[in-house]
């Protein structure tokens, strides 16, 4: 027990081999599991009357009534779900469309195109600029490393990165978390090296607003104004560009639309409870009342927030920063999604470039591990045993971070070894010898 404690506690059980096998056993499963959908599926519809791609139909679904000029008919439930049925059946089960009108621009552009093409383009589109964000950020780490580190293992990343879990769960249900953690990815490597391009990134999160609540607490409190600025202007500009382009209507019937979203959604938990990653959920599958629920929640963001804003603003090493707000984006908000869980992965490649940087502590190895894999288990478990892992393996990440940080700031000034925005070392993410 000791001798698994010790081992647990150094991360000695993460062998490069045991690494490598794990992620090409879930890559390899992950591969099958999306053939066998799409092969056994019959006009575009699995074998449970799903379509393909799920939640990406009300995307494509949203995108035709644009096209026809009525912007406002997705934020109408009954509408939206009719026009999901006309066109993948009438059994199909029904997707509502949940996104502020910004993205209706994304959808018109989708719906142009053939359903199954419109999905792929999607994804594959997606997909490349979030493997672009994480090479972004191992990339520095890549060149740092020693010559001998050309031998095999140099492009393990890209097959961490493939196999990371919630890449199946969001290729299954058509959703954007590639996206997200793409602008939080490219945004967080560029934020002081190009400040008015990250901002415009992060601007670009106003599609899923819930996720950017930290972004410009941690950009006012480090005085990144330009950022800040930067990342104002594009929603400002986006703002106006959707009421031109769809009309002024559209933001009350989006407003609307907010009222189903929160009571159904969120607060009746109709969608299931295991499959929302937050600590409102938790609560309200133990049994808790709306009000308990929003207060822990509330309690838990205020204290994330907090804590998220001294570590900015200490000098502590960039990528636990950069790490710590990419978790703080899903612990903040009571509605996140294991999909949304993509947002984990910048993390975990941060996390990783600064153990392999400075060296890891104990237990950052088996933390990070469990960080990449509770997304394939998170609602499995949940789902049979009421038992959330999502958000209490977060925090216990998000937690390392602190105390890896102020361990730093105790022991000795910050040091070019350590990891800045403007010299961030990437590394190997699988580099675990």
């Amino acid at each position: 027990m000791e001798r698994t404690r010790e081992m647990l506690r150094t991360g000695a059980w993460l062998t490069r081999e045991r690494v490598r096998l794990i992620a090409a056993a879930v890559l390899i499963a992950s591969a099958a599991g999306f053939l066998y959908l799409v092969v056994t599926a019959h006009g575009g519809v699995d074998l449970q009357g799903r379509p393909l791609g799920t939640d990406f139909s009300n995307v494509y679904a949203a995108g035709t009534y644009v096209l026809e000029g009525n912007a406002r008919a997705p934020f109408d439930l009954s509408l939206q779900y009719a026009r999901e049925q006309q066109i993948f059946g009438t059994a199909t089960p029904i997707y509502g469309w949940h996104y502020p009108p910004y993205f209706l621009f994304v959808a018109a552009a989708l719906a142009l195109m053939p359903y199954g093409l419109a999905l792929a383009v999607w994804l594959a589109v997606t997909f490349g600029l979030y493997l672009l964000a994480v090479r972004a950020i191992v990339a520095p780490a890549l060149r740092l490393r020693s010559a001998d580190f050309s031998a095999p293992g140099k492009g393990d990343w890209l097959l961490f990165a493939a196999a990371f879990p919630a890449v199946l769960i969001n290729i299954g249900h058509g959703q954007n978390g590639f996206l997200t953690a793409a602008l939080f990815g490219l945004a967080l490597v560029k934020l002081d090296r190009a400040p008015l391009l990250a901002g415009v990134l992060f601007g670009l999160l106003i599609y899923k607003p819930q996720y950017g609540l930290t972004i410009p607490l941690v950009l006012a409190a480090t005085g990144r104004w330009r950022c800040f600025a930067a990342a104002a202007a594009t929603v400002v500009l986006l703002s106006i560009a959707t009421t031109f382009a769809f009309g002024p209507q559209v933001w009350q019937a989006f407003l609307d639309s907010t009222r189903f979203t929160r009571q159904v959604a969120l607060e009746q938990g109709d969608t299931g409870w295991y499959k929302i990653q937050s600590a409102f959920a938790w609560a309200r599958m133990w049994g808790a009342s709306i009000p308990v629920a929003y207060a822990l929640q509330g309690a838990l963001s205020v204290a994330v927030a907090v804590a998220l804003t001294r570590l900015w603003r200490s000098d502590a090493a960039y990528a636990l920063e950069a790490a710590a707000l990419c978790l703080s984006a899903i612990l903040v908000t009571p509605y996140s999604f294991d999909y949304d869980m993509m947002v984990l992965a910048p993390a975990i490649a941060f996390c990783a470039a600064d153990g392999i940087a400075r060296g890891f502590g104990a237990w950052e190895k088996t933390a990070s591990a469990a960080l990449w894999l509770v997304p394939l288990v998170a609602r499995g478990v949940a789902h049979l045993t009421l038992i959330p892992l999502g958000v209490p393996v977060m925090l216990a990440v998000f937690v390392l971070i602190l105390r890896r940080s102020r361990v730093d700031i105790a022991s000795a000034p910050r040091s070019s070894a350590q990891i800045s925005s403007n010299s961030s070392p990437g590394h190997d993410i699988v580099a675990f010898e």
